[in-house]
């Protein structure tokens, strides 16, 4: 999952990305709002934590202009004013949650995930495709009940996958999901991340399946698929 950090204070920008990178994010930061508002139209998101008081353009002009654009990319403020007014009103302008600083980082993760998790419209932490299972709070897969030693990439792959079961996803999406704005990366490296999955889950009833010029679909396989 990519995150874009747009946080002007570069001790906290540093801190915070170190923190979701452990946590297996793929995090871009910028410390403006002109940069961020380029970066959105330009790139694809899973998430977006902004800042408000940020140089060039505010946080609230950026939060706008995503909207305007019917682009539905949750969006999580961070911001050191706590007065209701102020939290009503992002609220209302299509923020997603709200937090304000200093916060704890273990709660930020959890509603970092609660928001991913409603964008993909998944409710339960757990979700399965056949004997595959995925943790959403531990990011560990499991199948038939064991655990399934993966490589981030190859984790993040599947992330994605599992949180759309049934639909089919873009290999350029896959992409954007997986590399941050700094990797030269070509889409087609996707294919070897994928071709590894396949031969771990050779024994899985959960398959990934290429529909071409499409993307990807992780479905169950059942006996008249």
């Amino acid at each position: 999952m990519r995150i874009l950090l747009v946080e002007d204070n570069q001790t906290l920008a540093d801190w915070l990305g170190r923190t979701l990178r452990k946590e297996a994010y793929t995090v871009d930061w910028l410390d403006n709002g002109a940069d961020a508002d380029f970066a959105l139209r330009s790139e694809r998101y899973n998430l977006v934590i902004l800042d408000l008081a940020l140089p060039r353009l505010d946080g609230k002009e950026v939060l706008k202009r995503l909207r305007a654009r019917h682009d539905s990319t949750p969006v999580m403020i961070l911001t050191a004013n706590n007065s209701m007014h102020s939290r009503v009103s992002e609220l209302d302008q299509g923020a997603d949650d709200y937090m304000v600083k200093p916060f704890d980082v273990q709660e930020l993760e959890a509603r970092i995930r609660v928001l991913l998790r409603r964008a993909s419209n998944v409710s339960n932490p757990l979700v399965s495709c056949g004997d595959l299972c995925f943790n959403s709070n531990t990011k560990a897969f499991a199948l038939a009940g064991e655990p399934l030693p993966l490589t981030p990439r190859e984790r993040a792959v599947l992330e994605l996958l599992i949180l759309k079961i049934g639909s089919t996803v873009p290999k350029q999406i896959l992409a954007q999901s997986l590399f941050s704005m700094d990797n030269d990366v070509s889409p087609d490296a996707i294919e070897i991340y994928v071709h590894r999955l396949r031969k771990k889950l050779e024994k899985s009833t959960a398959s990934i399946v290429t529909l071409r010029g499409l993307g990807y679909l992780l479905r169950e396989e059942t006996p008249d698929a």
